[in-house]
This record gives structure tokens, C-alpha cells and sequence, in this order.
């Protein structure tokens, strides 16, 4: 190795002994070799320091750094780790994280292409740890390779602000005295702010980087702080640091435009997590949670509020005007273009959200659907409003009756009984099951329907999967509405063993809390024809016959 290397990664670790070794391997397995590793342990209580050790001994590459006692955060392992870096780039890996072999040749070589630029950044792969999927964080602001002059270049990179997913010139950090804020959960979000507001330009390269492991169900005692969310504590921490990100920018007299991209991003972002849970708090931590947002809600800027899409925007409205059981059935749903369960029209004809006609200036502006346009959008693109009102198991190994109540805020269905139908596809096959709507008042219908899970046809090779039951209206003409099918939030799931499956029906516990079904094979197709069928479908045979049959149905 040479005496001095080109990049110093540090891995803060804490109570991670598992995982650790898995977080280093893909540092030693770096293209680029002449790097500096610095595990950097926050006083961590388990076996961690002695697999620290073993992992030094190992590579002459690697420091191990301990700290004389726990931070409770990420920074002070970071921070005392930069004090130590011997490189003139530096990059951040957790413990649970890994990087791709080429994470480092990568970012080094967009630096050394462009000397002047004060980081690199790439692309950040997820991955489900209980799914195994794959996805990228942000895809849309990294799909190009560019480097950007400043921030005002391109405000919307503030989305972007995972710190492990840039290197950085050690002189540039050095210069702006530019380190982790300590003491602060978040700090990731003030420090990639102040970077992107600090950088006269950095380069931008499409390549993934990093490897962001997702745990989303992990115990409490383990779970990320970015998990905590049901903590009321975890709320005033992420308030916290946008109130510290708003200090800089108006100390550094940064424009308007750049705090209103950054109250963009806390409103798109950060409050909109929050606010696909708000239909599983109860009225205790809904109040708590009111009373710590709204004050903060009150100081964003106007134009931020109207980039939101208008549901979003109304779930904001219902939480600041103290309407909080409104604000969990504005939540349910949030991206599937739900109708509410009413509205109300003022005395000019303009229509609002729920029941009452907002009393403030702020609430008449964000909580008018006129623009929705609810009464002439095409049947097909309808806001209709799906929800099961009682669920019960039905005869035979797994079924289930419902009792389906639709809102129609907009009257768009005739009076009278409507035809509509469940549809479900576990596999290539539908199954469909018509009934039918009766009206109980006007914009409200009700219907029962049983759906006999065992009647659904599964491939020869047995399925392994989760479905949502979707509902269909059918309208004069033939034209068809689907929308989700919402399930009450805490019905007991039960399980049905059949046709060699295990069928569980269950609420979907998160997101909209649609009715979910899951199908898990069992005995001999899950010993032997599904591992068979998947080695078969991943053969070239299996592939051209697949390219025939497509060319054949064109």
C-alpha cells in the first residue's frame, strides 16, 4: 500500500458485531485498493470490538478507533473519525451498509477529472431486508452524469441528503470547518444542506454507490431512528434540524427560492411520512403530534405548499385546523387517488373537503377540490372511495364476507343498484366476483359480497405472493373505474390451509390498509415444484419460449 491513501472510508458502527465484517468485506473488495478504512466504534457494549480487532489485524489497511463513551448519535464517530483521516478524500459507511466494488474508482474518478468540484455524489441502491427488493433512493436526481454549479442550480438536490452516498475533499470540509452537528438525531440533513449550500460545484455520476440496507419491521430496540417514527420524540427531532437547516440559510443570506425548495422538500418529504401513519395513532400521539408540527407548519413559505399535490395538501390543512379525525381519513390512501368520503359546497357552489365549510383563510384555499374536478373527470379516472365496513370468515377453507360501503362525493353513479365486481389475480389468472352496490343515500351505496379465495385458479407451480383485492364499477357503456379496497385497520387475519397453500387474510397494516391476501406454498410444492419451475424459467429454452409467445400475441 502506498504511504499515503487516496481515500479514507469510514464505518461507524455501534452494537453491530454481525453485521460489521459484511460492511468491511465490501471495502477490502474495492477496484480501487489504495484506500484507509477507520471503523469507528461509538463505545459499543457487545462483541464488537473484539471483531474490530480481528478485521485490523487482518488488513494493515484498517484502523480500529473506540470511543471512551457512547455518543448516542452518528456524528462524534464520524467527526473523530476525520480528525484521524490521513486521505484528501473522505467517504461514510454504517455498519449495516455496504459499498458496490466500484463505489470508490467511481467517485475518485469524477473528483480527479474535475479537481475544482468540493464532492461527488452517486446513486443509492435499497434493499428490503425482509423482501430482498431493489430500488433506487431518488432516482430521478442522479440519473445523469453532470456536475452542478451550487445548489441554486438545482434546489431539488436537497432530497437528496444521505451523507454516505458522496466523497468528499478533505480540503473542502477543512476550509468550512464542516463536520457532523453532534448531540442532534437527523444530522445527516443539516450537514448535507450545509455541503450543498457550501459547494461552489460538485459532480453528480449515475453509477450506484451505495448500498442502503432497509429493515422497515425491525425490533424497536434495533430499529434505525429513521424507523422510530411512531416515537412523538422522533417528530421533535426531525423539526429540530429543519429548524437548524433554516438558521444557516438565513445567516447565509441564501435566496428565497433555495428556503422554499428546502420547506418543499420538509413537506413532500419528511411530513409526508408521518402522515401515511396517521391512521394507525391514536388520539393521544395525534394531538401531540399536532401540537409539535403546527407551530413549525405555520413559518414555511406559501409557495411550498402549493407544489403539493392537492391530498397532501389537505391532510397538512386538517392537521393544522386541530381536525385530526379528519386527518386520518384524508391520510388513508395518500397517492391513490381516493375521494374523500364527503364535501361540501359553500353558498357560490365551491366545494370543500368533509362536512363543514372551512372558517379561515388558509383552510377555504387548501381544503377546495374544485380543481379536482370530481363531477366530470372521465368514469375511468373517478374518485371513488372503497371500504369495507364489516368482514367475516365465510364457509369453506377461505372465504370471506364482506359488507363494502363506496362514497361517491362527486354523483357520479346513477340512483339505483350499481354492478360491481372484486378482482383479484394471485398469478397470470383474474378472479372476479360480481355484486351489487345498493344506494343508501345520496353519493353513498352498500354491498355484500363472499369471496372464496379457494376458487381462485394458481399456476401449475404454485404462487408465492401478497395481493390487494381491488374493486370495479362497471358504467353504462361498458367503461370500468378500479380502486383500492380499504379494510378495516385492526381485523383479526386468519389462515386457511388448501389446494397445497397457506392462504392468510390480513389487514395490510401500513400504507393505505388495504384488504391483503397472502399465499405461501407448502409441502410438496414448496419443497419441489416451485425451486424446479424457478430453474426452469431462468434457462434459455424457457426464455425464447417466453420471446415467442410475446412475439405471437404482437
Amino acid at each position: 500500500m502506498a504511504l499515503t491513501p487516496d481515500v479514507t472510508v469510514t464505518v461507524i458502527v455501534f452494537n453491530d458485531a454481525e453485521r460489521l465484517p459484511r460492511a468491511v468485506a465490501s471495502l477490502l473488495a474495492q477496484t480501487h485498493a489504495n484506500i484507509e478504512i477507520v471503523i469507528s466504534d461509538d463505545h459499543s457494549t457487545d462483541n464488537t470490538p473484539a471483531v474490530a480487532r480481528e478485521l485490523a489485524a487482518g488488513d494493515s489497511r484498517i484502523t480500529y478507533l473506540r470511543l471512551p463513551e457512547n455518543s448516542g448519535g452518528c456524528s462524534a464517530p464520524r467527526n473523530r473519525a476525520i480528525d484521524i483521516a490521513r486521505a484528501p478524500y473522505l467517504m461514510f459507511l454504517d455498519s449495516d451498509d455496504e459499498l458496490p466494488p466500484r463505489a470508490v474508482e467511481l467517485l475518485l474518478a469524477a473528483h480527479r477529472e474535475r479537481p475544482d468540484i468540493d464532492f461527488a455524489m452517486g446513486a443509492v441502491e435499497r434493499i428490503r431486508v425482509d423482501t430482498g427488493r431493489t430500488s433506487v433512493w431518488m432516482p430521478h436526481l442522479v440519473a445523469e452524469r453532470r456536475t452542478v454549479n451550487g445548489i441554486e442550480a438545482e434546489p431539488g438536490l436537497f432530497f437528496e441528503h444521505l451523507s454516505t452516498s458522496k466523497m468528499y475533499a478533505r480540503a473542502f470540509l477543512d476550509r468550512h470547518d464542516l463536520r457532523f452537528p453532534e448531540g442532534i438525531h437527523y444530522e445527516d440533513q443539516l450537514f448535507s444542506a450545509q455541503a450543498y449550500c457550501l459547494a461552489k460545484a460538485f459532480t453528480i455520476v449515475p453509477e450506484r454507490v451505495y448500498r442502503w440496507y432497509i429493515e422497515p419491521y425491525a425490533a424497536e430496540s434495533a430499529a434505525s431512528i429513521s424507523n422510530q417514527r411512531h416515537k412523538l420524540s422522533n417528530v421533535g427531532d426531525r423539526i429540530h434540524v429543519q429548524e437548524l437547516i433554516d438558521d444557516f440559510l438565513t445567516r447565509g443570506g441564501y435566496s428565497p427560492a433555495l428556503r422554499e425548495a428546502k420547506d418543499y422538500k420538509f413537506l413532500k418529504h419528511d411530513f409526508r411520512m408521518y402522515a401515511g401513519d396517521l391512521p394507525y395513532r391514536d388520539d393521544a400521539w395525534l394531538t401531540g403530534f399536532a401540537d409539535l408540527v403546527n407551530p413549525y407548519l405555520a413559518r414555511l413559505t406559501t409557495g411550498a405548499y402549493a407544489q403539493l399535490p392537492r391530498a397532501e395538501r389537505v391532510v397538512l390543512q386538517l392537521v393544522r385546523d386541530d381536525r385530526l379525525d379528519d386527518a386520518r381519513i384524508a391520510a388513508r390512501g395518500l397517492g391513490h387517488g381516493i375521494a374523500p368520503r364527503a364535501t361540501v359546497a359553500d353558498p357560490a357552489g365551491v366545494v370543500y373537503w368533509g362536512t363543514e365549510v372551512p372558517s379561515t383563510e388558509a383552510g377555504l384555499r387548501e381544503l377546495c377540490l374544485s380543481d379536482l374536478a370530481l363531477e366530470t373527470l372521465p368514469f375511468p379516472r373517478a374518485q371513488f372511495r372503497h371500504e369495507i365496513v364489516r368482514l367475516e370468515r365465510g364457509p369453506g377453507p377461505a372465504s370471506v364476507r364482506l359488507r363494502v360501503r363506496t362514497y361517491d362525493p362527486g354523483l357520479r353513479l346513477p340512483v339505483g343498484p350499481q354492478v360491481a365486481s372484486l378482482v383479484i389475480s394471485p398469478g397470470r389468472k383474474r378472479l372476479t366476483v360480481r355484486f351489487r352496490l345498493d344506494p343508501v343515500r345520496p353519493g353513498v351505496f352498500e354491498g355484500r359480497v363472499l369471496l372464496d379465495l379457494a376458487a381462485a385458479v394458481l399456476p401449475a407451480q404454485g404462487f408465492a405472493g401478497i395481493r390487494h383485492p381491488l374493486l370495479q364499477l362497471q358504467a353504462a357503456g361498458g367503461l370500468r373505474n378500479t380502486g383500492l379496497l380499504l379494510a378495516p385497520l385492526d381485523f383479526p387475519a386468519f389462515t386457511s390451509r388448501f389446494d397445497h397453500h397457506r392462504v392468510t387474510v390480513e389487514p395490510e397494516g401500513r400504507g393505505a390498509g388495504r384488504l391483503q391476501v397472502r399465499w405461501e406454498p407448502v409441502g410438496l410444492t414448496a419443497r419441489l415444484v416451485q425451486p424446479v419451475a424457478r430453474r426452469v424459467a431462468g434457462t434459455s429454452l424457457a426464455r425464447k419460449v417466453r420471446q415467442a409467445v410475446r412475439l405471437a400475441r404482437a
